[in-house]
C-alpha cells in the first residue's frame, strides 16, 4: 500500500508541475516600447507557435563591399553563415531558419522574435576585437598644422554644413578651458598640449586634447566636420605613419557640451579576438557593465608579452573600429581581461558576449531586406493539421475503449496524462511548435499506445496460461518491458540525430519526438501499472481483467 501511496503522490506530484508548466501568467520581461526598451509586466505564453504557424521575422544578408572590396566573397560568405547561425542559437530563438541562398545572400527567418532592431544589430555586428596602444608621442598635435594647411588648400573648409561649422572656433575654445578646469591635476600638462594646436586652424580648433596621451575630444556637433576631413585621401595621407585615429563609443557631458573622444592609436594592434575563447557579461561596482573575456593559452602568452612592454601606457579596447575603453596597464595581463561598456546596460553586455563568443564576421554584413512575416501556412492548413491530429487521436481512443475494454480505458487516462506530460516538457524546454512538432506529438501517441498495446497482450497470455490476475499483470508489464524499451531507444536515437544534423522544423520535430518518448515512458509503464494497483487494492479477490 505504501508503495502505491508514493506512486500516487508522484503521478499528482507530475501533474501539478505540468500544470504550473502550462499555466499563462504575468512575468516580467523585457519589450519594447514606442520609446525604446523597458521591462513591463507580461503574459508568458507557455509554447511559442513556430514561423509556419504564428510568423516573425525574415532577414536577407549580404556581404558588404562598401568599405572595400572582398577578394574571396564564397569563402566569406561560407564562413559568415557559420558565424551567424552559431549568434542566432545563443540568441535563444527556438526553430531558427539560418541559410544560405544563392551565391550572396545569407536568409535568416526568425520565429516570434519581438526585438527585431537588437537581432538585427546582433547578427550584423562585425566583433572585430583589437588592442591598440594610444599614441605617446603627440602625433597628432604635430600632423595638425599640415592638416589645417591642406583644408585651406583644398578649401574643403567650404564643404562643410554652415551650421556644423558655425562658431566652431569659439567652442573649441570653450572646450579647452571646459577641460581644463576639470582636470586640476593635469593642467600643467593640458596647458602644454594645447600650446601646440593654438594654431587657430579648421582642424585644430576642433580637437581638445584630454589629460591623457593620445587622448582628444570633439564636440559632438563638429564631429560631422571630422568625419568630413578624414575622409579625404590627402588628409589620411597626411595622417602620420603607424598611426590611426578612432572614434569612441561614448559621450561625455562637460557643462551644457556633449563630447565624444576620439584617439589617436598605434596602427598595429598587440593582439587581436581571434584568441579568444570565452566572454560573459557581468556588473562590477566602479565599472559598472563589463563584459570580461578570456583569450586561450597562445593568446595569453602574447597578451602578457605585449602588455608587459606597455606598463603605465594605455591600451584601447576597439571593437568594430570602436574604442571601447581604454584604461592603463598597470602590469602584464595573462589570458583574461574585460571591455568596459561605459553607458551600455546589461542587455548590451550580454548581446556583446554573445557575438564576441560566437566570433568576428569574416567580412561585414548589410541588411539587404528585413520584413515580418505571417504564418507561411496559413490559418486553413493551420485547422486542416490540428482536425487531423484530433481525428487520428479519437480513433486511437475508440480502438483501446473497444479492443481492450476497461484495460484500454486506462491506457486512454494515461494517455491524457502523456499528452500533459509531454506539451509540459516542450514548455519546459522553451520549443516552439511547428507543423512537423505536431506530427511528431502526434506520432509519438502511437508509439505510447503501442507500448500499452504489447504490455496488454502480454498480459492476455499470461491469463490464457491459468495465471492469476495480479500474477498475469506483474509478468505482462515485465515481459513487455525489453520489447517497449528496444522501440523507444531506438526511435529515441533517430529522434536524436535528428535534432544534431536537422534544422529549423526538422530539429522542432525531433524535440517534439524526443519529449514524447519520455512522456509515454512515464505514461504508459509507470502510470498505467499505477493504475492496476489501485485497481487490484480494491478488488483484492478478483479473478477475471477486462482486456
Amino acid at each position: 500500500m505504501s508503495n502505491l501511496k508514493y506512486r500516487l503522490l508522484t503521478i499528482a506530484a507530475l501533474i501539478v508541475a505540468s500544470g504550473w508548466a502550462l499555466f499563462p501568467r504575468q512575468t516580467i520581461e523585457r519589450v519594447k516600447r514606442a520609446d525604446g526598451f523597458g521591462y513591463d509586466t507580461v503574459k508568458k505564453v507557455p509554447l511559442k507557435l513556430g514561423l509556419d504557424l504564428r510568423g516573425g521575422m525574415h532577414l536577407a544578408l549580404e556581404i558588404d563591399e562598401s568599405r572595400g572590396a572582398v577578394a574571396n566573397k564564397p569563402e566569406a560568405l561560407d564562413r559568415a553563415l557559420k558565424v551567424v547561425r552559431t549568434r542566432i542559437d545563443q540568441f535563444g530563438v527556438s526553430e531558427p531558419v539560418v541559410q544560405k541562398v544563392g551565391t550572396d545572400r545569407i536568409v535568416v527567418e526568425l520565429p516570434g522574435i519581438d526585438d527585431p532592431a537588437r537581432a538585427t544589430d546582433v547578427v550584423q555586428k562585425a566583433a572585430f576585437l583589437q588592442f591598440q596602444i594610444t599614441d605617446k608621442t603627440g602625433a597628432l598635435e604635430k600632423v595638425a598644422p599640415r592638416l589645417d594647411g591642406i583644408i585651406k588648400d583644398k578649401k574643403l573648409a567650404k564643404a562643410a554644413s554652415p551650421d556644423v561649422r558655425g562658431d566652431s572656433a569659439k567652442k573649441g575654445s570653450e572646450i579647452k578651458s571646459l577641460f581644463a578646469g576639470a582636470a586640476d591635476s593635469a593642467k600643467k600638462k593640458s596647458a602644454a598640449d594645447t600650446a601646440t594646436t593654438a594654431a587657430n586652424g579648421p582642424f585644430a580648433r576642433l580637437i581638445s586634447p584630454a589629460q591623457y596621451p593620445g587622448f582628444y575630444y570633439v564636440a559632438t556637433t563638429d564631429q560631422p566636420e571630422i568625419e568630413g576631413y578624414l575622409a579625404n585621401a590627402d588628409i589620411q595621407a597626411a595622417l602620420p605613419p603607424g598611426k590611426v585615429l578612432k572614434w569612441g563609443v561614448d559621450t561625455v557631458s562637460v557643462g551644457n557640451r556633449w563630447l565624444r573622444p576620439i584617439f589617436m592609436l598605434d596602427a598595429r594592434p598587440i593582439i587581436t579576438g581571434e584568441y579568444l575563447t570565452d566572454a560573459k557579461p557581468n556588473s562590477v561596482p566602479i565599472e559598472g557593465t563589463v563584459v570580461e573575456f578570456q583569450l586561450n593559452n597562445e593568446g595569453g602568452r602574447r597578451f602578457k608579452n605585449e602588455t608587459g612592454k606597455h606598463v603605465n601606457d594605455y591600451m584601447a579596447i576597439v571593437l568594430d573600429d570602436r574604442v571601447m575603453s581604454a584604461p592603463v596597464i598597470k602590469s602584464a595581463i595573462g589570458t583574461r581581461g574585460q571591455i568596459t561598456m561605459g553607458g551600455g546596460d546589461l542587455q548590451a553586455a550580454q548581446d556583446l558576449a554573445l557575438v564576441l563568443r560566437a566570433g568576428a564576421l569574416p567580412a561585414p554584413l548589410k541588411v539587404a531586406e528585413v520584413r515580418q512575416i505571417g504564418a507561411s501556412l496559413g490559418q486553413d492548413s493551420i485547422n486542416k493539421g490540428i482536425l487531423a491530429g484530433v481525428i487520428a487521436i479519437g480513433l486511437v481512443v475508440v480502438i483501446m475503449l473497444v479492443y481492450y475494454r476497461f484495460s484500454g480505458m486506462l491506457a486512454v487516462v494515461a494517455l491524457v496524462l502523456y499528452v500533459l506530460f509531454t506539451l509540459a516538457a516542450l514548455a519546459g524546454f522553451g520549443a516552439v511548435l511547428t507543423l512537423p512538432g505536431l506530427a511528431g506529438f502526434v506520432l509519438s501517441i502511437g508509439i505510447a499506445v503501442d507500448a500499452n498495446v504489447l504490455i496488454f497482450e502480454r498480459i492476455r497470455e499470461e491469463l490464457v496460461h491459468g495465471k492469476a490476475v495480479r500474477t498475469a499483470i506483474d509478468e505482462g508489464f515485465r515481459h513487455a518491458m525489453s520489447a517497449i524499451i528496444d522501440s523507444n531507444v531506438s526511435t529515441a536515437l533517430t529522434a536524436a540525430v535528428l535534432y544534431q544534423y536537422g534544422t529549423g522544423p526538422v530539429k522542432g520535430f525531433a524535440v517534439t519526438l524526443l519529449a514524447g518518448i519520455a512522456a509515454s515512458m512515464v505514461s504508459a509503464i509507470f502510470v498505467v501499472r499505477t493504475f492496476f494497483l489501485l485497481w487490484l487494492s480494491r478488488n483484492r479477490s478478483a479473478e477475471t481483467l477486462s482486456i
